[in-house]
C-alpha cells in the first residue's frame, strides 16, 4: 500500500515545519507523487513553505484541519515522528475532525489507532484508517543469504536518527535510474512505506525477525535490479536505536554511505558523536562482522548542510571530505552523482 495518488492529501503537522518532528510531513511533501493540497502546522499559517523549508512545492499552511477543509482533502495524513512513536495529546482533536469531515486517515506512528473505538465510530463507507507500522507476515530469521546476490546494495548509515537516510538513498536511486541502471529503493520506515508501498516497517517487527525481514525484501528484489538502495535506519551510535544492526546483517551491503548533520557532536542524552572517521571504522567493522565476510567500505559521506547556507555548506563539506578523505556532497541541496560515483568506484 501507499499513498492513493488520485486523493488530495492533507499533511498534519503541527510544530513539525519548523521544529525538528516533522520528517515524515516533509518528506512527503519533497517526494511524494500524490496530491498534497495543505499543510496543517499552528505555528506557522499563512506563511510561505518553499521559503521555509526549501522545498519547492507551493502548498498553503493553515492552522487547524477545519481551516483546511476550505482546499477539499480526502486523506489525512499525520505528518510528524516524535522520539518513541506516541500521538501527542493535542493531535486528537484534528484527526477526530478530519475523519468527522469524511476524510481517511493515514497513520505512521507505532500506536495503532484503526482499532480505537472512538476513532472507528467515527468512520462512514469509503473511509479507512491505516496503520502503517503492522509487521509483515510469514518472517523467519536471516541466515545472510543476501551476500550471494549479484547486485550492488548500498545502505544508508547515520551518526544520529533523522539526519537524511532516507533521502540520501531516494536521491541516489534516482541518481541511478537517469544512468539507466535497474535501480530499486527499498524502504524500512514509515515514510518510505507511504511514499514507495513495498517495503518493511522495521522498527514495527520483533527484534529476533528483523534482520530476517530486511533478508526477505532484499531477496525479494535483488535478482531482478543491478543496484538496491536500502533505507537506512537509526544508528549505532544512538542509545535508544535497534535498527541499524538487523539492516546490515539483512542486507549484506556491498557499500555503505555515512549520512552526518553539519556540526553536530552529540546526539541524545549528551551521547558524543566520535570523530567521523572513527564512526566509518565503527560500520566498516560491524559490517564485515570482524573478518566473517568480506570488507564492506563506507563509500562516501552525505552531510546533511539545511541548516546552513549555500558558502557555509560547502566549506563544511570540504572541510568533511579533508577530514575523512572520502567523497562528500549534500545530496539534496548538489546532488547525489558525487556519492553514486563513489559506490561504483569501491
Amino acid at each position: 500500500m501507499r499513498l492513493p495518488l488520485n486523493q488530495r492529501i492533507a499533511i498534519l503537522l503541527h510544530e513539525g515545519i519548523k521544529g525538528t518532528r516533522g520528517k515524515t510531513g516533509l518528506s512527503l511533501l519533497r517526494y511524494s507523487e500524490a496530491p498534497i493540497v495543505v499543510a496543517i502546522d499552528r505555528e506557522c499559517p499563512g506563511q510561505s513553505l518553499p521559503e521555509l523549508t526549501g522545498i519547492r512545492r507551493d502548498v498553503p499552511i493553515v492552522a487547524s484541519v477545519s481551516a483546511a477543509l476550505e482546499y477539499k482533502p480526502q486523506v489525512l495524513v499525520i505528518g510528524i515522528a516524535p522520539l518513541g512513536g506516541v500521538l501527542p495529546d493535542d493531535y486528537w482533536h484534528d484527526i477526530k475532525d478530519a475523519l468527522a469531515a469524511g476524510m481517511s486517515l493515514v497513520n505512521g506512528l507505532h500506536a495503532p489507532l484503526s482499532t480505537i473505538p472512538d476513532l472507528k465510530a467515527l468512520l462512514k463507507p469509503g473511509q479507512m484508517i491505516w496503520d502503517v507500522r503492522k509487521e509483515p507476515p510469514n518472517l523467519g530469521v536471516a541466515a545472510a543469504m543476501a551476500r550471494t546476490l549479484p547486485c550492488r546494495r548500498v545502505l544508508t548509515v547515520g551518526t544520529d536518527m533523522a539526519v537524511g537516510k532516507m533521502s540520501t538513498s531516494l536521491e541516489l536511486h534516482w541518481a541511478s535510474k537517469l544512468r539507466g541502471w535497474r535501480s530499486k529503493f527499498l524502504p524500512t520506515g514509515q515514510t518510505g512505506l507511504m511514499l514507495e508501498g513495498d517495503g518493511i516497517p522495521l522498527d514495527a517487527v520483533r527484534v529476533d525477525f528483523a534482520a530476517g525481514a530486511v533478508e526477505q525484501m532484499v531477496m525479494r528484489y535483488g535478482k531482478n535490479y543491478d543496484i538496491l538502495h536500502i533505507e537506512g535506519q537509526g544508528s549505532l551510535l544512538h542509545p535508544s536505536s535497534t535498527a541499524t544492526l538487523p539492516l546490515i546483517r539483512g542486507s549484506q551491503p556491498t557499500q555503505m554511505i555515512l549520512v552526518h548533520r553539519a556540526g553536530q557532536t552529540e546526539v541524545a542524552d549528551g551521547v558524543l558523536i566520535p570523530p567521523l572517521i572513527d564512526v566509518i571504522k565503527l560500520y566498516e567493522t560491524v559490517a564485515s562482522a570482524g573478518g566473517a565476510y568480506p570488507k564492506v567500505p563506507v563509500a562516501a559521506i552525505a552531510l546533511n548542510t539545511r541548516h546552513l547556507n549555500e558558502v557555509e555548506a560547502k566549506a563544511a563539506i570540504a572541510q568533511t571530505e579533508a577530514e575523512t578523505g572520502l567523497p562528500c556532497t549534500d545530496p539534496i541541496r548538489f546532488g547525489a552523482d558525487k556519492l553514486l560515483d563513489a559506490v561504483m568506484q569501491k
